[in-house]
């Protein structure tokens, strides 16, 4: 095989927001740490050992926008891309890597109800318990309707 392969498919929890930094001519790049855990109990001392990996997700453009609207810190997310080493220099002026996953492609694992914020919970529960839901829309059928809902 003459070709060459980079990719990489990860799932993991967000570290944290997604970090927005916008371009002139409109294009922007949205940063986030990614946290993948490995688990597996110690033969010798029979305990569960968890190892977490942190991984430097970058996403662009449109698909940035979108992963900043949705995800949240915590939330389960699949990621597909390649791998990308930076190079930089410090303050001191020593030179620096960093490696990055560049994301093609992305699914959301986390529903708005398994995520740490989770829905707006309501002003007063019993209140909302207590107001049955009524939607004008629909029409209650009256004891003289022959009409079948089927």
């Amino acid at each position: 095989m003459s070709g060459t392969l980079n990719k990489v498919m990860l799932i993991g929890h967000l570290g944290d927001e997604v970090k927005m930094h916008y371009f002139d001519g409109g294009n922007c790049v949205g940063r986030f740490p990614l946290a993948t855990n490995e688990t597996y109990t110690n033969k010798q001392t029979n305990e569960r050992v968890t190892n977490t990996e942190w991984h430097n997700i970058v996403v662009r453009n449109k698909a940035a926008e979108i992963c900043e609207k949705y995800l949240s810190k915590g939330d389960k997310v699949y990621i597909e891309g390649r791998l990308k080493t930076r190079k930089w220099q410090d303050d001191k002026g020593m030179d620096r890597y960093s490696t990055e996953i560049q994301c093609t492609d992305f699914t959301f694992l986390s529903t708005k109800n398994d995520s740490p914020s989770g829905p707006a919970p309501s002003p007063n529960p019993q209140q909302a318990a207590q107001k049955p839901a009524s939607n004008p829309a629909v029409e209650t059928p009256t004891e003289d309707s022959d009409d079948l809902p089927f």
